[in-house]
């Protein structure tokens, strides 16, 4: 079973128990991160397509960490000038382990348990 969630600005595909980097999140490490923008759900032959995103599903994570990317150099030139400049930019993301996905079956499983426990 996987996912294609939206955060960032961006979408990322998703399966439990993996990890994903994504544009830096606010939380510390262990923090909860729920990704309820979820565009589409595929568990086997099955699959649903959001419009835009499908109801009451959601990927929950946990964050690893946060760290910087591998450097990228930026180097202008204009031929015969003089004019150089070089720059480096380092990208911040967050590092979150997938534990669950979510759909609407899982969520009403998960709340007939939760009553069923209290």
């Amino acid at each position: 079973m996987y996912a294609i969630v939206e955060t960032g600005g961006k979408q990322y595909q998703v399966e439990e128990g993996r990890y994903l980097d994504v544009e830096l999140l606010e939380g510390e490490k262990d923090d909860k991160v729920v990704f309820d923008k979820v565009v589409m759900v595929v568990n086997g032959k099955k699959s649903k397509v959001g419009q835009p995103y499908v109801k009451n599903a959601s990927a929950e994570g946990v964050i690893m960490g946060h760290d910087k990317a591998k450097k990228v150099i930026v180097y202008k030139q204009r031929p015969k000038k003089g004019y150089r400049v070089k720059r480096g930019h380092r990208q911040q993301y967050t590092r979150v382990m997938i534990n669950k996905i979510r759909t609407t079956a899982s969520k009403k499983a998960a709340e007939a348990a939760e009553t069923t426990e209290a």
